[in-house]
């Protein structure tokens, strides 16, 4: 029998991800563990792998965002139709709506009936549906030019570049007291179109005005067979604001001059803005500098030389902090609503800077593995991360990141810091320093900055300067890392 296709939670924050690119063609037969499309979450790009063999029909669009768990595709076994294709699509009765003129009067404006697929689910988009609600558009009178007569996001744009959305929804013919729009008389001034709030059922409508919410400005995706919003769509949001707070969106100044280019705020770019004005806005951020002496590590770097893999010097500091994060467990923590919860793994993340932007792939366990394993393994995520084959559980888990600017010749700086770690710290250049004997000589010795941000709220200056003393301490016996 036909096996639902979903879009798969690939780790454990993905919500939704969008369709970049389908691998196979529609109808090819597929084995177990091919890979077939290739999807973008917020973090990376990753190739979708099919969990059961058999003919792929395909259903995602691609450029489409789709919810973990949503159909995006059949698994057809010899014979199997999908059931889409068996019989014609049931419509769905659309609600008319009312068109008012500049008077008050009104008229009822029939909309055609809209296909749905077998189980009477409106065939549109999940960015159909949120575009519509942003636009004020009644989603069930446009025209789905999509696959199987879908409605995409692009049906719902042209829809209202035709002609803005008409006034409200004729309230249901089963709600008691519900009163007949008046007629519009031929006399009347030219009709007066306004923006209107998208289908939603009547318990839907009562349980949004008790709360306060506009539904003809608040984008809260359908979910009910017939495509209109239902009470629990509404619930549903108004938990998704209490668990997730409102903030002011950014206030952008006007161009003073005209751009020669545009890089959008989307994908990967989009995602660091947002997540790092968020944790600037959320978190009590302060930044330590402290200087680290190199000389034994610089020693002890150069006996390795000829060796099959030499450590870089941020190796040696991962390390170190790796280390020191368990006899400091508050640095290796997270704030949580109950309290700062310390965390008893320690996974490093290790900042890794790319043309299009940054990615912060996690060593786990870092302070259970030698310099050497270290090494290694922060080597394998870069190349990764470099060549757009990371994994999505290759950049989640992290308690603690690591960035480093000493290969552009910095020597301190101010990183910002990665939710919902608490901590992060800055690795500077490797430079040259003088510092006396106690025969009051001068001698040359290598240095390097650590800048340590911490999140006040967790820990206190003190104990931030007591961490970064203690890698210094570690960085001065390197054996200690081995």
């Amino acid at each position: 029998m036909p096996t639902e296709f979903t879009m798969p939670k690939l780790g454990l924050t993905m919500e939704e991800g969008t369709i970049l690119e389908w691998l196979v063609a529609d109808g090819t037969a597929v084995g177990s563990g091919t890979a077939v499309l290739r999807v973008e979450t917020d973090k990376v790009e990753t190739d979708v792998e099919i969990p059961d063999g058999g003919r792929l029909q395909i259903v995602g669009e691609v450029g489409t965002v789709y919810r973990c768990g949503e159909r995006i595709g059949w698994l057809l076994g010899d014979g199997d139709v999908a059931p889409l294709s068996v019989g014609a699509a049931p419509a769905v009765p659309a609600t008319p709506v009312v068109l008012v003129d500049a008077d008050g009067s009104a008229v009822v404006v029939p909309i055609a009936p809209v296909a749905a697929d077998a189980g009477g689910r409106l065939l549109a988009s999940p960015f159909a549906h949120r575009r519509a609600g942003e636009l004020g558009v009644d989603i069930r009178s446009v025209v789905g030019t999509g696959p199987g007569g879908r409605i995409v996001s692009e049906d719902v744009e042209a829809a209202r570049a035709a002609g803005p959305a008409v006034a409200a929804a004729v309230p249901d013919a089963a709600v008691p007291g519900a009163a007949a729009p008046a007629p519009l008389s031929a006399a009347a001034t030219p009709a007066v179109r306004r923006r209107v709030a998208p289908p939603a059922t009547f318990a839907a409508a009562e349980l949004a005005r008790l709360v306060g919410i506009d539904l003809a400005t608040t984008p809260i995706l359908a979910t009910a067979p017939d495509g209109r919003i239902s009470r629990q769509d509404v619930a549903d949001h108004v938990r998704s604001l209490l668990d997730k707070p409102a903030r002011a969106a950014p206030v952008f100044a006007p161009l003073t001059q005209e751009p020669t280019s545009l890089v959008p705020l989307k994908g990967m770019r989009g995602t660091i803005a947002t997540r790092m004005r968020a944790s600037l806005q959320d978190m009590a951020q302060l930044t330590l500098m402290m200087d680290a002496d190199m000389e034994a590590v610089v020693t002890d770097r150069n006996a390795r030389k000829g060796s099959a893999s030499v450590p870089g010097y941020t190796d040696y500091v991962m390390a170190a902090a790796a280390r020191a994060l368990r006899e400091h467990p508050r640095v290796n923590s997270q704030v949580t609503a109950e309290g700062i919860a310390l965390l008893p793994q320690v996974n490093v993340g290790i900042a890794v800077a790319l043309d299009e932007g940054l990615m912060v792939p996690v060593v786990q366990d870092a302070d259970q593995l030698t310099l050497e394993m270290l090494s290694a393994r922060t080597t394998v995520l870069a190349d990764a991360a470099r060549s757009g084959t990371l994994k999505l559980t290759d950049l989640e888990g992290g308690t603690f990141s690591v960035s480093a600017l000493g290969m552009f010749g910095v020597d301190g700086f101010t990183p910002v810091i990665n939710p919902p770690n608490v901590a992060i710290l800055g690795v500077g250049r490797l430079r040259d320093d003088v510092a006396w004997s106690a025969d009051g000589a001068i001698r040359r010795v290598k240095r390097l900055t650590l800048s340590l941000t911490w999140d006040h709220r967790a820990f206190d200056g003190a104990p931030a300067a007591e961490f970064v003393r203690t890698i210094c301490r570690l960085l001065d016996d390197p054996t200690t890392l081995a």
